[in-house]
């Protein structure tokens, strides 16, 4: 539909990874802007070229010439960056605007004219159209409300924590190394660990870090003694209030949890399989 994809979610569920996976699945190059407070357009979109062009002064001056303002700013003065880059790209590619609700409103407006007609306007040049629609992916963590106008020409999913079957497939995938018995466990672990009030969720980068500590560990299992693996947490736990909050009485609950979990996760796993076939 060349429409663009606003894709919000918490941090850590997986948005980024979505936009590397859909460039590398449809083999196109990924042009990535992050954004931030304080983002403008020399930085997301072109920049003049002033020390080329006050070169080219200098030269055309020894020469017995001046430059006229159109020669000054002709195309090759013009510095491209992530969203000229993807309009200006020979073949298709997908272009991941990165957080755009770190960006302020005033940047959200310029992307209207990008998001509508593919097109940057440059008052000194002129209007720059897209040479190939490029597929567009925004994230947004959700920390301020974006602009109507731009929620209006994107299509919008919000991407949530992935169930216990998709976590363990992903983690399987990702670490194929991994003992399955360790995956499952450290898998529902972490799905428990979620539902407690915590400062920060732990995502899939979280999950993943975790059962490649505990596999270069030693561990093919979770250990049911929490200080065997309470140092690892620092791969789960990322401030001060959740370490705290997260002692070893807390992690012997959830490891309790396990057992009561048992049958889930092996329902899990014969989904995964039934799947797989």
């Amino acid at each position: 539909m060349q429409r663009p994809l606003l894709l919000e979610g918490d941090a850590g569920v997986g948005k980024t990874a979505l936009a590397l996976a859909h460039a590398q699945a449809s083999n196109r190059r990924l042009v990535r802007l992050q954004c931030h407070e304080g983002l403008d357009l020399a930085q997301a979109a072109y920049e003049w070229n002033y020390g080329r062009q006050l070169l080219a002064i200098r030269l055309t001056e020894t020469g017995g010439r001046q430059h006229t303002e159109a020669d000054l700013f002709a195309r090759d003065y013009l510095l491209e960056r992530p969203l000229l880059t993807a309009l200006s790209s020979e073949q298709p590619c997908v272009l991941l605007i990165d957080e755009i609700d770190r960006a302020d409103e005033a940047f959200e407006a310029f992307l209207l004219e990008l998001l509508s007609d593919w097109q940057i306007t440059v008052p000194e040049l002129g209007t720059l159209k897209a040479r190939h629609v490029p597929a567009v992916l925004l994230t947004s963590n959700g920390t301020r409300e974006l602009s109507d106008a731009l929620r209006r020409r994107c299509l919008y999913h919000w991407l949530d924590y992935p169930t216990l079957a998709r976590e363990i497939d992903i983690v399987r995938s990702t670490l194929p190394g991994a003992e399955s018995a360790l995956v499952e466990q450290a898998v529902a672990f972490v799905q428990r660990l979620r539902k407690v009030d915590l400062g920060k969720t732990p995502g899939v980068a979280e999950t993943l870090d975790w059962v490649r500590a505990l596999h270069r560990l030693g561990h093919v299992v979770l250990p049911d003694d929490p200080h065997a693996f309470t140092h690892t947490l620092a791969c789960l736990l990322k401030t001060r209030e959740d370490r705290f909050q997260v002692g070893p009485e807390q992690v012997l609950n959830l490891l309790e949890g396990r057992r009561s979990e048992g049958v889930a996760v092996k329902s899990a796993g014969a989904v995964h399989a039934g799947q797989a076939a």
